[in-house]
């Protein structure tokens, strides 16, 4: 009979969290909270800013009604501020904790000395692509991301390739970084593998990185083959972009409904993104049947394996032609996908955490 594990308790502090803004690390320490619920021998609490309160699922939330949260990096420092202003009034709330996790990378405040320390780091793109950065953003990842990496008892990171930069430009030993791959619920979409809409789909923030002038022109070039092929762009910030042609449709932030039906429905997921430390869109794109062309770099072929079209993002030519083989080999690479989702689960994400948790309490 073997002995029951003991019962560690763990606090998420997420104090940093601006809900709605922060991509795919805000689905990841959702996720997280959903599934740390359901482990009998962790003992998590959440612990929000004011603004984020009901954010986690199924475990203990406390808000600290003190943190507002921002997403500018004038707001973010004015959380990070009062967090540290605050900090042993929020460590007494916290003192029940054997350890403190930082899934959105930042430790604010530091866990007293008798807690163990893990944070999550989901990349270095910072160091990566620096000139995507600006100073005052550099100078905060420097200090909270690689001051913070350095001194944590554990780091959690998202992809093989992520941690692989971690210890190249870091210099972490690859035995403090843990790779808890990211992951889709394939019973929370639907799959069609019948007919599709004219239109191609990028669900993206407008940030940089992510590539949308260099899609928008290979858009171009696709259409001199598929005149009434539409580019549909979803996420926030997208107004940076300026004006578009009448043939993309910018619909900004939309519900998780509409987006699943937006990846049912498109006739290919184009991912032209410079930088993922996972990426999540084409694990969702291919639960839901939809064929997917997606760039080579980063985390993402990793993610895609066999089941997209790659192609090269600083490529105008490239990313078209990409895009034009993934419509065409829509029913091979729809049932691929299928495949492909079935070895990223969230469960799987789960128990690397917990496994790290037990290492360091």
């Amino acid at each position: 009979m073997h002995a029951q594990a003991p019962v560690i308790d763990v606090a998420l502090s997420m104090l940093t969290l601006v809900p709605g803004g922060m991509g795919g690390s805000e689905t990841y320490a959702r996720e997280l909270t959903r599934q740390l619920a359901t482990v009998d021998s962790v003992n998590a609490t959440a612990y929000v800013p004011a603004s984020a309160v009901g954010f986690s699922q199924g475990i203990a939330e406390e808000p600290i009604a003190v943190v507002r949260g921002g997403g500018s990096t004038a707001q973010r420092l004015r959380s990070v501020a009062t967090a540290s202003l605050f900090a042993p009034a929020i460590r007494a709330r916290m003192r029940q904790a054997s350890v403190v996790h930082f899934p959105f990378t930042v430790p604010v405040p530091r866990p007293a000395r008798k807690q163990a320390f893990v944070q999550s780091l989901l990349d270095v793109q910072h160091l990566d692509l620096p000139q995507l950065f600006s100073r005052a953003e550099l100078a905060y990842r420097r200090h909270f991301y690689e001051g913070a990496a350095r001194r944590a008892d554990a780091v959690i990171t998202i992809s093989d390739f992520a941690k692989t930069r971690m210890v190249e430009l870091l210099d972490l030993p690859a035995e403090k970084i843990h790779v808890a791959h990211l992951a889709v619920d394939a019973e929370q979409y639907r799959a069609n593998l019948g007919g599709r809409e004219n239109f191609v789909l990028y669900p993206a923030r407008g940030w940089q990185h992510k590539n949308h002038v260099r899609l928008i022109e290979a858009m171009r070039r696709v259409r001199d083959e598929l005149p009434d092929l539409r580019l549909v762009l979803t996420g926030g910030g997208l107004d940076t972009l300026g004006d578009l042609p009448e043939w993309v449709e910018r619909r900004g932030l939309v519900s998780a409904d509409e987006l699943k039906h937006l990846y049912r429905s498109a006739a290919a997921l184009a991912f032209p993104s410079l930088y993922e430390g996972f990426g999540l869109p084409p694990l969702e794109a291919m639960a839901s049947g939809c064929p997917v062309a997606a760039s080579n770099a980063g985390s993402i072929p990793e993610v895609c394996g066999e089941a997209a079209v790659l192609f090269d993002p600083l490529d105008v030519e490239s990313i078209a032609d990409g895009i034009l083989a993934a419509i065409a080999g829509r029913q091979q690479l729809s049932v691929a996908g299928l495949e492909q989702v079935r070895g990223f689960t969230w469960e799987r994400c789960r128990d690397v955490h917990v496994d790290v948790y037990r290492s360091v309490s």
